[in-house]
């Protein structure tokens, strides 16, 4: 039977944006393994880690452990996970090995160069957003730059999920007959986006707030990229009526809170921690507010669209990529503080009566249409994809 690697630093790569790629490569006929840092590093909880690999039993997928370090400075297990992974990679002789995030790539690419199958396997990697952007810091991305021009040269497929990134890697020199392609993210169901249907009235009454408020809503860990901060700031200077509502977890949950205090604030911000509705949040909410200071391609951003909401979104790749010509959203400059102007002037032209989809868009990051698009990678296909994004700049 053929056999297939997917290879992340991450267990919450694996549970987040793969286990379709993983399904879609078992219709192929594929024995698949997933190799991963299942201690530590994930964004998900260790509870669901265990119900991850409980699934992947139950799909017979077998899983292995490899202590793939967050950061390129922990020298000792960099090289851990490196003879690891050849020791894996030449136990089980893959026919395709597809890898993500930038140091579990690499270490994965330059394993499998150094193992015994290295002609016969087709090495795969997705780019869910270079670590090397417009407005980083130049050291850094001269260092990250550098580190995915090296493991292109043994990539028969890099995948990318923005067109910067796209633009950039075809610079890069691949394998013999290597390609790089154009994949706008995991894909998102809307149909069941769709079938469910918001409740702005429950909402506000879970909040304690009047019915008639006019809700902002942001998806997303509370971390720095994320931004949060810059569009709590703005709320003092927003009509009493508006109220900033924020689904997610993460460590500045105490600072954001003690900056609405500051601000006197308090009682329009609203953290609701993890939930499991989002959608329905989403479709009980007025306007999504996406602030981050980096992105590949946001699939909450994704989701906000196909929920008819209007998305005030930082213009940095990514948010562009999927907003720039939508009839009902707007992009702003984080860095030139102009959100107030942006919020306050999407707020008088919405039409709160009628829903706004931009069709072209959706059709693009559905679900259908990025299965179509693996398949043709998986089965080493050409496809029509990329000609389609290019013609849209």
């Amino acid at each position: 039977m053929k056999k297939a690697l997917m290879y992340a630093s991450v267990a919450s790569m694996i549970q987040q944006f793969n286990m379709s790629n993983i399904a879609l490569l078992q219709e192929l006929g594929y024995k698949v393994d997933v190799a991963c840092n299942f201690e530590f590093g994930s964004t998900i909880s260790q509870e669901k880690i265990e119900s991850l690999k409980e699934m992947l039993k139950r799909i017979n997928v077998d899983y292995y452990h490899i202590p793939i370090p967050r950061k390129i400075t922990d020298i000792y297990n960099l090289k851990l996970s490196y003879s690891q992974t050849i020791e894996l990679i030449n136990e089980n002789q893959y026919q395709i090995i597809h890898c993500h995030s930038p140091i579990g790539g690499i270490i994965c690419r330059l394993a499998n160069k150094n193992s015994n199958n290295y002609e016969h396997t087709r090495m795969i990697y997705t780019a869910h957003g270079f670590h090397f952007f417009k407005g980083n810091n130049p050291l850094k991305n001269f260092l990250f730059r550098n580190i995915e021009r090296y493991g292109a040269k043994y990539t028969n497929t890099l995948i990318t999920i923005n067109k910067e990134d796209y633009e950039a890697a075809k610079k890069f020199k691949l394998r013999k007959n290597g390609t790089v392609e154009y994949v706008p993210g995991v894909g998102i169901d809307i149909d069941k986006i769709n079938a469910i249907q918001g409740n702005k009235e429950e909402l506000c009454k879970e909040l304690n707030i009047p019915s008639d408020s006019i809700l902002l809503l942001s998806v997303g860990e509370l971390n720095d990229n994320k931004n949060h901060r810059v569009a709590i700031q703005v709320l003092p200077e927003l009509p009493n009526s508006v109220h900033y509502v924020i689904c997610g977890t993460g460590s500045l949950k105490s600072q954001h809170e003690q900056l609405a205090n500051e601000l006197k604030v308090s009682e329009r911000l609203h953290l609701l921690g993890y939930r499991s509705d989002v959608i329905k949040i989403m479709k009980s909410c007025d306007v999504f507010v996406f602030p981050s200071k980096r992105e590949g391609l946001s699939v909450a951003l994704m989701e906000a669209m196909a929920s008819s909401l209007p998305c005030i979104a930082s213009n940095i790749r990514g948010n562009f990529d999927l907003l720039f010509n939508d009839p009902i959203s707007q992009l702003f400059d984080f860095k030139k503080g102009n959100l107030v102007k942006v919020t306050t002037d999407l707020l008088k032209q919405i039409n709160w009566d009628k829903q706004i989809k931009n069709e072209d868009t959706l059709k693009l990051i559905s679900q259908d249409n990025i299965k179509r698009i693996m398949i043709d990678i998986y089965k080493e296909k050409s496809h029509d994809n990329k000609e389609f994004f290019v013609q849209k700049y």
